[in-house]
């Protein structure tokens, strides 16, 4: 069969040679074809070239639109768009689709000519109306963007659909973008998944990469990984930068391949030089946290702000979080505010909890509790289980909206069950003290441990307090003394004050000794002191339990400024240790002890 199709070509070049030479303007094209893609006979793309030009000179359209390809692409002779640009205007003039369509290009991208949209609109439209399959899917293109004319979706879809029933490899990748998204028709994922599949086993990369994504998540189609990973490789190694960071993530997280983050990064890596902004971001995130390669804040940031510049999403909100804490930058929290907030407004919902998170403190901007809890409310809607988690914070403490104890229960569940580890905190909480549900210590016990086991240090150390007193599971000191140290090591400063106590008591078996010296050191005015010794006081170390004694030496040492101090007094006044129970200066001590933890 190999050795058919070569007579064959072989025959077709000697024809176009007799025709071209006897001056037939379509033979010289024609002749000009083999010569550039090496039918019949050797590859020569100066003698392709040459043929061109004889064709062109001679009026032939289709001569004057490969001429013109040629200066474009630099083929056989020197780049040249001006000469470009006139060879298509002739050719496009004479009424041939493809300088039409190639003409519509040059005005779209100011290839040897001035950027003028109206002129790409009226040259594509020009071309697909005599049938051409690009120039119907450039068409589509500019009706779906609005360039040179208004935007219609239902023509975008139309054009699509027209070049790819066409055959157009790109107009049915952008035939299935339609029918997975909506665009100008029915949402329809199984159609998306045939024509994904048509682009795809025709040859384009960006279809492959779809396609990919069609049987990672099941979508129009069973789900398959392998497949997803598979048609992924095709993508990348045919140069489509999308399938480069598609395959990135399939080597980061094992998805139909075995778990590779060095192969990760370097996908990742070629994505994102090649300039896609996506591949820019979850670079940055390698550098960031190590993955594939060596920890490196400066380079996270400055992969973040390529990607951000780019107008991705992700990266906006990264560059941000990187401004906010001082991660390979400079703490600039104006900068945060404002890359946060054009990640929200793009869509991105861990950036919309993160402006919501501005708002709420105040940082980068004025303090705005509403508009905390709006951006709190998109990201929660929107999915986003940290969202979910300050959503349900702003309905527990009435935070730019009524105060809802079931809905914060509400979304507490959410986020928990989605595997926020904050979140399984807090509905643990609501579960131990009955907020928004009936009070439940043996959940409470359950959700804590999901939180600490999540790596939640708050989580850790009310695990911590669950093992101690025995709620919601058997009383083991032990086991509470093994959270708070983790709890402690996160840097929780109430389990590391609460163990430095505990070590400092086991020193000795003399408690009296201990209290005496406490009592010294508090009486002093030394506010450490204080607050140990209202922990004396509250278990009864070296003297007789007494809670109010307790409550008023937490009380010196709070107002002395001491973090541990402050915290243990907001334990009193929200358990009533001592005193009422003030849910108002509970929480009031509760944020001095968090602010005091950082200054």
């Amino acid at each position: 069969m190999e050795n058919e199709i070569g007579t064959i070509e072989k025959k077709s070049f000697q024809w176009y040679m007799k025709s071209a030479e006897g001056g037939d303007h379509v033979g010289q094209k024609n002749l000009g074809d083999c010569y550039r893609n090496g039918v019949g006979t050797i590859k020569d793309e100066k003698k392709a070239f040459q043929w061109y030009i004889k064709s062109a000179k001679g009026g032939n359209s289709y001569g004057q639109n490969s001429l013109g390809y040629c200066y474009q692409h630099g083929i056989g002779t020197i780049k040249d768009e001006e000469k470009a640009f006139n060879w298509y205007v002739k050719s496009a003039k004479r009424g041939n689709h493809l300088g039409q369509n190639n003409l519509g290009y040059c005005y779209k991208y100011g290839i040897g000519t001035t950027k003028n949209e109206k002129k790409t609109f009226q040259w594509h439209k020009k071309s697909a109306n005599r049938g051409d399959h690009l120039g119907q899917n450039n068409l589509g293109y500019c009706y779906r963007y609005g360039i040179g004319t208004t935007k219609d979706e239902g023509k975008t879809f139309q054009w699509y659909l027209k070049s790819a029933k066409g055959g157009y490899n790109k107009g049915q990748k952008n035939l299935g973008d339609c029918y997975r998204h909506g665009i100008g028709t029915i949402k329809d994922y199984e159609k998306a998944f045939q024509w994904y599949m048509k682009s795809a086993e025709g040859g384009n990369h960006l279809g492959q990469n779809n396609l990919g994504y069609c049987y990672q998540y099941g979508t129009g189609t069973t789900k398959d990984e392998k497949k997803a990973f598979q048609w992924y490789i095709k993508s990348a190694e045919g140069g489509n930068n999308d399938g480069k960071n598609s395959l990135g993530y399939c080597y980061k997280y094992g998805i139909g391949t075995i778990k590779d983050e060095e192969k990760s990064f370097q996908w990742y890596l070629r994505s994102a030089e090649a300039g896609n902004h996506l591949g820019q971001n979850n670079l940055g995130h390698c550098y960031r946290y190590g993955i594939g390669t060596t920890k490196d804040e400066k380079k996270a940031f400055q992969w973040f702000m390529k990607s951000a510049e780019g107008g991705d999403r992700n990266g906006q909100n990264n560059l941000g979080y990187c401004y906010n804490y001082g991660i390979g930058t400079i703490n600039d929290n104006k900068k945060a505010f404002n890359l946060y907030l054009k990640s929200a407004k793009a869509g991105n919902h861990l950036g919309q909890n993160n402006l919501g998170d501005c708002y709420h403190y105040g940082t980068g901007t004025t303090k705005d509790q509403k508009k905390a809890f709006q951006w709190y409310n998109k990201s929660a809607e929107g999915g986003d289980k940290n969202g979910q988690n300050s959503l349900g914070y702003c309905y527990q403490h009435g935070i730019g909206i009524i105060k809802d104890e079931e809905k914060a229960f509400q979304w507490f569940m959410k986020s928990a069950e989605g595997g926020n580890h904050l979140g399984q905190n807090n509905l643990g909480y609501c579960y131990k003290h009955g907020i928004g549900t009936i009070k439940d210590k043996e959940k409470a016990f359950q959700w804590y441990l999901k939180s600490a086991e999540g790596g939640n240090y708050l989580g850790q150390f009310n695990l911590g307090k669950c093992y101690q007193h025995g709620i919601g599971t058997i009383e083991d000191k032990k086991k509470a003394l093994h959270w708070y140290s983790i709890s402690a090591k996160g840097g929780n400063i109430h389990a590391q004050t609460l163990l430095r106590n505990h070590y400092e008591i086991k020193k000795t078996k003399d408690e009296k000794k201990i209290f005496y010296w406490y009592l010294i050191s508090a009486e002093g005015g030394n506010t450490d002191g204080q607050n140990k010794l209202g922990y004396c006081h509250l278990l009864g170390i070296g003297t007789t339990k007494d809670d109010k004694r307790a409550f008023q030496w937490y009380k010196k040492s709070a107002e002395g400024g001491n973090s541990g101090g402050q915290y243990s007094l907001a334990n009193c006044y929200f358990y009533g240790i001592g005193t009422t129970k003030d849910k108002k200066k509970a929480v009031h001590w509760y944020t001095k002890s968090y602010i005091s933890s950082f200054e």
